[in-house]
């Protein structure tokens, strides 16, 4: 102890040892320096600023008018069935069903059960498809919510109101201020909201 005591209170060696605190002090502040520049270039993903800044992804579809088939099931009992109101539109008399064909389609709820009367002939009972030609915009049932689907118009989502001409549990039939190209956004948003639609 006694001569590190001596060597210490050297002042060549007091000079060095307080030197080298002063060039580890130095060289940790310009690392500290470096590393918070570093840092702070770097961009962290925040999915809210990201929806803010560049619009909330969507799924979408471009729509083409076609005609194609829709498939409305029905359970018949005894030759009858009861549909709701939307199931109703795209019902008709004279319309093949399973091995018969519909024979009367209400124009009023029934009382009872709420829904509207459906009469069939020659249909074995169960649960039998209805198909029937559409000529319109095929829009998955999910994307049409009270008779409204969303477009996307340079990156905002526009409600467009449509006529549902017929739709099964997949397919809704539509027409009304639908082109051929639009981008119909399926994914559930806003109107007026910043949508990123996928190229």
């Amino acid at each position: 102890m006694k001569i590190f005591g001596k060597k210490f209170n050297d002042k060549k060696v007091k000079k060095n040892f307080y030197t080298a605190v002063l060039v580890v002090l130095a060289l940790w502040f310009v690392y500290r320096f470096v590393m918070v520049a570093i840092e702070s270039r770097m961009t962290v993903f925040n999915p809210f600023r990201d929806a803010e800044q560049n619009g909330i992804l969507v799924d979408t579809i471009v729509t083409e008018q076609k005609t194609d088939v829709i498939k409305t099931p029905l359970s018949v009992e005894n030759n009858r069935a009861y549909v709701s109101a939307v199931h109703r539109r795209g019902l008709k008399v004279g319309q093949k069903i399973g091995g018969g064909e519909i024979v009367y389609v209400a124009n009023q709820l029934d009382l009872d059960t709420g829904m509207y009367v459906v009469k069939t002939k020659n249909v074995d009972d169960g649960v039998v498809y209805t198909e029937s030609e559409c000529n319109g915009y095929f829009i998955p049932a999910y994307a049409v919510r009270d008779s409204v689907i969303m477009r996307a118009e340079s990156g905002i989502s526009v409600a467009v109101p449509v006529n549902i001409i017929a739709n099964d549990s997949e397919f809704a039939c539509v027409s009304g201020d639908v082109h051929d190209g639009d981008i119909i956004v399926l994914s559930k948003v806003e109107v007026g909201q910043k949508v990123n639609v996928q190229k």
